[in-house]
């Protein structure tokens, strides 16, 4: 018979069920308990007049496991100090979307070596984020692969959609089905429009294929998620920060019938993709908050140990400490002085 299935599939691998990977990796009590904690903080820092700021803050992606844990552990010493003010949440980034090809990130290739050990990958992602969670710093990531959230959701705390998929069917479903306040960024044009429907989409009731805890292939039936908000992050026309972009935004949300609730990515086109200007962009919106906007509750920076970025592929034992190998970050000094600034600045909300 004519073989018509798998003409281009080279190699099936099983993996764990998530159900196994749970259970060979579970979360502790008190690290549901932080979760839960979180994510209603989270949630009453976007919808209500809570006045602490969130702050989404690390590394673009997660590679070298020992480079994350030390920025966590840095990151969470800062975090208590300006707790008052900021909701520090680390970026804890697996899944990296690539325009052409590229690293897709630490779940899909943890070796850094084109064996796309994919099992591995899922067992070093969610036992990093318990490491994250038990230094008492949230956690955020950007799902990306529908199947990933199975395998590491419980432990995230704060969700993203990225430009490249928010326009996607199958990830505004997704999103309708997952337990964390999540964020949807403008298209990559720069539209508010995608974002905003992505957020409707999201909200309401969904039935979907997926698999289970056990993997099987299953019909996913959601009653969509409440807790979705837009994020900014530019596009291919500019920076969508400036304070006509705001009112745009507050406008079309406010059509729409959505909370005046806005994410602000200080990275990506808003940056013009120069990692050292992201400051810049942080303090153009504490102008505006100073000013009196209500609707910034939270801004996202791009960071890690050392500045910049380094080629990769290349030899695993080249590369630098510290240093992303995808998009470029601040380093830590220039971190600390920017949350200890922005503490700084919202003392006035405070007063």
């Amino acid at each position: 018979m004519q073989r018509t299935s798998d003409i281009n599939v080279v190699e099936t691998r099983a993996l764990p069920s998530p159900a196994a990977l749970l259970a060979e990796l579970p979360k502790t009590e008190s690290q549901a308990n932080f979760i839960a904690r979180a994510r209603e903080e989270i949630r009453r820092l976007i919808f209500t007049d809570d006045k602490r700021f969130l702050f989404i803050v690390g590394p673009c992606s997660i590679h070298d496991l020992d480079a994350g844990r030390e920025y966590a552990r840095r990151l969470a010493a800062l975090s208590r100090e300006v707790s008052d003010r900021l909701l520090i949440v680390m970026r804890v980034y697996f899944e990296k979307p690539r325009t052409t090809v590229g690293w897709k990130g630490l779940v899909m290739d943890p070796h850094l070596d084109g064996s796309h050990d994919i099992a591995a990958g899922l067992r070093l992602g969610r036992a990093f984020l318990r490491d994250v969670l038990d230094l008492g710093l949230p956690t955020a990531t950007e799902f990306l692969d529908p199947i990933t959230p199975q395998y590491v959701a419980d432990l995230v705390c704060w969700g993203a959609i990225g430009a490249r998929t928010t326009e996607s069917q199958t990830h505004r479903q997704m999103a309708s089905g997952l337990s964390m306040p999540l964020g949807f960024k403008n298209g990559t044009d720069g539209s508010i429009t995608t974002a905003i429907n992505a957020i409707k989409a999201a909200g309401q009731p969904q039935t979907f294929l997926g698999i289970n805890l056990d993997g099987a292939s299953s019909a996913i039936v959601t009653r969509g998620n409440p807790n979705c908000h837009v994020v900014l992050r530019g596009g291919s026309a500019g920076p969508n920060f400036a304070p006509s972009h705001i009112a745009q935004t507050e406008a079309h949300l406010a059509k729409a019938g959505l909370p005046k609730s806005i994410l602000v990515d200080c990275s990506h086109d808003n940056s013009a993709k120069k990692p050292e200007l992201q400051p810049d962009v942080m303090r153009a919106l504490l102008d505006q908050i100073t000013a009196g906007n209500t609707s910034i509750m939270g801004a996202m920076v791009e960071s890690n140990l050392e500045a910049g970025n380094q080629p990769f592929p290349q030899p695993k034992e080249k590369l630098r400490y510290g240093v992303s190998i995808t998009d470029g970050c601040i380093d830590w000094p220039t971190t600390e002085k920017l949350v200890r600034e922005v503490h700084e600045r919202l003392a006035p909300r405070f007063s």
